[in-house]
């Protein structure tokens, strides 16, 4: 696996001008608006199980068009007062799986909702919960494609604002400190964290792993690996909707929301990453409006810095907080 992008000098220099839709701020307060005119009360049910030390809750929440979105809640047990908490978004594929397989935030103290996503659930890990209840015109099989003749029938735009939504109801709870409230995931899950910080108000930090989702010009045009290969796919065989494509891709571009996050960020890149090219990364961590720090695995591929990141992150997110 050699490394096939740009040299580390110039991924700091990298700040591509990306295509930004002079309407991009107004869809968004739109499709917010009209989410949050339809959302019901947040539903918390104790799960109980083997866990002794982390308290487990199923939440449900309305997200894009009131539509019921699942997540789980774990905590410190016995915890007191208003904790901080970490919202965190899954990669591509995956559902929230069992709640004693995301451990390590409630462990340290946190809150810790894990969304999960719509549609999602069955390519790897113990599943989701979420349907997605919204149709779609032909598309590549997978979800980069499906609704993408228009904004406004993307399958993103909904999962984004799952996204936001999800903030506002950990916000919510009596358990959770609101005005201490972090974002954070991995390849997709990183893609929306970064939407999330862009879309947010008052978020303490923002921490993306390898995202995914940003800059969509050139990854669709570097990288044969999915899932930028389904939009590639796509295109292959609607020669005559690139432009249509593109332009709904610059509406929930990583670059786009970058510009308008100022929370403190935690980016990772991996310099071997095929699947998330560095360059789309540092493209949306050059961009981004708060102070955003970034850190290289030189060898590592997609999977970047796993365990060893999460230990940056916390050291992070704890400085953030102190």
């Amino acid at each position: 696996m050699p490394r096939f992008d740009l040299s580390p000098a110039e991924l700091r220099a990298y700040r591509p001008e990306v295509a930004e839709p002079a309407d991009f701020d107004a869809f968004w307060e739109r499709t917010l608006r009209e989410s949050r005119a339809l959302a019901e009360p947040v539903r918390v049910r104790r799960v109980d199980g083997p866990l002794r030390v982390i308290e487990a809750y199923d939440v449900t929440f309305s997200g894009f068009g009131g539509d019921p979105v699942a997540a789980w809640l774990t905590l410190p047990a016995n915890a007191e007062g208003p904790l901080p908490a970490v919202v965190e978004y899954i990669g591509y594929g995956g559902g929230r799986g069992l709640p004693h397989e995301q451990l390590a935030w409630a462990a340290s103290g946190y809150a810790h909702l894990l969304m999960d996503t719509r549609g999602q659930g069955a390519m790897w890990g113990t599943g989701g919960s979420t349907p997605d209840p919204h149709g779609s015109a032909p598309a590549v099989p997978g979800f980069m494609t499906r609704g993408i003749h228009s904004p406004d029938d993307y399958y993103y735009r909904r999962v984004i604002a799952d996204a936001v939504l999800a903030v506002d109801a950990v916000r919510s709870l009596d358990q959770v400190d609101p005005a201490r409230i972090a974002v954070a995931g991995t390849s997709q899950g990183g893609g929306l964290a970064i939407a999330a910080a862009g879309l947010c108000e008052g978020l303490v930090a923002a921490m993306p792993n390898v995202p995914f989702l940003c800059h969509f010009e050139r990854a669709v045009g570097l990288t044969d690996r999915e899932p930028y290969q389904e939009i590639v796919r796509y295109l292959a065989v609607h020669r005559g909707a690139v432009e249509q494509t593109l332009s709904t891709l610059s509406y929930i571009d990583g670059v786009n929301f970058a510009k308008r996050a100022s929370a403190p960020a935690l980016f990772s890149a991996a310099m071997m990453d095929q699947t998330c090219p560095p360059s789309t990364v540092y493209a949306a961590r050059n961009h981004w409006a708060g102070p955003a720090e970034i850190v290289d695995y030189p060898f590592n591929g997609h999977e970047g810095g796993i365990g060893v990141q999460w230990q940056r992150q916390a050291a992070f997110l704890a400085g953030v907080l102190a």
